[in-house]
Order: C-alpha cells, then structure tokens, then sequence
C-alpha cells in the first residue's frame, strides 16, 4: 500500500472510494514483495503493479468488481500455469495471494493521516488484517510514530496485541505478517495482519571504539538499528574495526551528537568509561528526546561519573535517564555477552518490560498500551 502511497493519499483527501488489492502472501520467486498494491477508483483509473505485469488485468478486473458490487473483502490466488506459462499467473514460477477491498475514505478519516505522514517522511505502521473470520477481513489499523493507534471496529483483545506487533514492527521498520490470537483464554479469534511500515531504521550511537562497541555493532544491526560507532582517534575508528556499522566516525563524541539526526527511537550507548569524553556527551544525550541512554562503567564509575555531571549542572530528573551501569544483570563476561546484556536492556525498555525471567511472572506476557483511540468505522 505504501507504495503507492502519494496516489491514495490524494483520493484519500478528494473522499474518491477505491479499491484496494494488496499482496499479503508471497510463496517462491515473486517479482514484487509482500505489501505491494495496486488500487483502482470508481473511474476505472489504476495505479501500482503487484506482479511486474502477469497478473494486472486480472487483478483490475476483481478490484473493479469488489467496487461495483461494494461487498466484502475477498481473497486470491495467482500462480504458476504449467498448461499455458502466458496465461493468469506468474511465468516466474511464484505464487501471490492477494487481498481486494473497497476502501472509503470518509469512513476511515485515519488513513489520510498515516498516508499523510508517510507522504512526509514520518514514521507510520498501517495494520491490515488478512486472514481470519470474513468480517475482519481489511480492517485496520494505524500506528503514528508516538505509537498512538487508531483503527477500525476491533475487540480489545484483538487490538491491543495488533498495537503491539505494530509497534514492534514500526521501531524495527519492517514490514511483516504478524499473527494475533489464537489463545482461548485471551483472544480466541486466530487472525494474521499485514503490518505496512513506513520508517527508516532507528539509529544506535556507540561511542568508544573498543572490543565491547565491535560485539555490540553487530548485535545492533540484527535488531535492525543502523548502526554509528563514533570515536576522537583515528587509530581505533576504523571500518576495518567494525565491519557491522553503517558508519565509523572520528569525532569527538559529544561534537558528533550535536549534528546528529535522532529521535524516540534512537539509543545512545557510551563505552568509553572516561571522563573527559563521557562528561560533555552525557550532559548533552540526557537533554535530546532519544529512547535510551546508556553507559558502560564499574559502579565505582558510576557514581564518579555521576558527581560530575552534577557539577557540571544536569539536573536529578535528567540523571533518571541514565541507565548505568549499562545492560541488564546476566553474569556477561565477554564482549559478545556484554552486547547481549546492552540489547536485552534496550529492547525491555523500549517495550516497558520489567527484563525478569517470564517464569517468575504473573499474567499475559503481552501487556496492553494505554495509547489507543478508536475510531469507528460505518457499515
């Protein structure tokens, strides 16, 4: 959907119904990936492609119907004809399943704003159910990047696990199937939802190039930050050094911050353990509106290393921000350890988890957001 985002966004703001076909499953070698669309109006004017070509006029032809008869969402499937390789389906050898639904504007007022925001370069995730009982078919779901939600006629339970997958999906910036219920004692209803995202990948600032920044760099990148080492000498901030970062610069680290590009999503790891360098960067990380702040040390450090920067003016409320020592308590010795520790540490954060054991916990697993407002859709 995203993809074609600038069109829908117009028709979205002209209140033009249209029909929307959306690849949500994709089996073998497919030209175009899962999530890709193709929307066509009451006017019979087409945007987008989910095929290369293959299959276009078959799928024009279902949005077509899906627009005058005005009923349910339907599903279908393109794939391989070994009788006739010309015929309906993907010469490619692949298969496409594919979900048509008519969309009005006027009764999801949400989607003009998330395609608003995508057309603006804002971090977005649109939910959009794809298996499950025929009358959830196409609901969705919006995400904004406060992780405030909005969406169609869910239940509670159905919507709060698709906010979180969302919002999992959104800080990662991956779009994916993600499959909610299934569980008789909370949500019994088995549904799959594709998860359309729109955002660039959080960033993770290491400062200190050391052993533990190399571990840590590539435990980053496969959670999917894009990945910054930072350091004032030459001699250690090398590419050759961490070949898993997106970028190694030599910089004083706290110089480097200031033109840094951050945000909510963004975490901040300090590895350097001295002061002459922590000082300024800390004073300056704890004031930005980044998610995490973390910094290596002894606990001895810490507490030095916290009597300096109130000296140096930070305020007690600022200091509650410092995670530090940095990481959660898993006895880690090695550097590859110590990463494992520093990421555990950031994706509970991130997710507001208590970073215990699940078998000394109580209740669901998944928490509910207090951060929901619905808006109900006409039928």
């Amino acid at each position: 959907m995203l993809n074609i985002a600038d069109t829908l966004h117009r028709w979205c703001r002209e209140a033009r119904p249209f029909a929307l076909a959306t690849v949500v499953d994709v089996t073998g070698s497919a030209p175009l990936p899962v999530g890709t669309s193709v929307a066509v109006d009451e006017d019979g004017n087409a945007v987008g492609s989910i095929s290369g070509g293959c299959v276009e006029g078959a799928v024009y032809e279902l949005c077509r119907q899906v627009l005058r008869d005005g009923g349910a969402s339907q599903r279908a499937r393109f794939g391989y004809l070994d009788d006739d390789a010309f015929a309906v389906g993907l010469t490619c050898g692949g298969e496409l399943d594919v979900l048509v639904q008519r969309i009005d504007p006027t009764a999801r007022p949400y989607l003009a704003v998330a395609l608003s925001d995508v057309v603006h370069g804002r971090p977005t995730a649109v939910a959009q159910i794809a298996d499950g009982p025929e009358e959830l078919l196409g609901r969705m779901l919006y995400v904004d990047a406060n992780g405030d939600t909005r969406h169609d006629t869910l239940s509670g339970t159905v919507r709060r696990e698709l906010s979180a997958r969302a919002r999992a999906l959104l800080r990662s910036g991956r779009t994916a199937r993600a499959e909610v219920g299934g569980d008789a004692e909370t949500c019994p209803e088995r549904l799959s939802a594709l998860v359309h995202v729109h955002a660039s990948r959080p960033r993770m600032l290491i400062f200190g190039a050391v052993d533990f920044a190399a571990a840590l760099s590539r435990a980053g990148r496969f959670l999917g930050y894009r990945v910054t080492v930072c350091d004032a000498r030459p001699v250690f901030a090398t590419g050759a050094r961490f070949p898993h970062a997106d970028e190694v610069v030599v910089d004083w680290p706290h110089r480097y911050l200031e033109r840094a590009d951050v945000d909510a999503r963004t975490v901040v790891c300090v590895l350097t353990h001295d002061a002459k360098f922590d000082v300024p960067l800390l004073r300056l990380a704890l004031e930005l509106p980044v998610g995490y702040v973390g910094a290596m040390g002894s606990r001895r450090t810490h507490e030095e290393r916290l009597r300096l920067l109130r000296e140096a003016g930070v305020t007690e409320e600022r200091l509650g921000r410092l995670r530090s020592p940095i990481g959660l308590d898993l006895g880690a010795r090695t550097p590859e350890e110590t990463a494992v520790s520093i990421t555990a540490e950031i994706v509970a954060h991130a997710n507001g988890g208590a970073g215990l054991p699940l078998s000394q916990g109580t209740g669901p697993i998944h928490r509910p957001s207090v951060r929901e407002r619905p808006v109900p859709v006409s039928r």
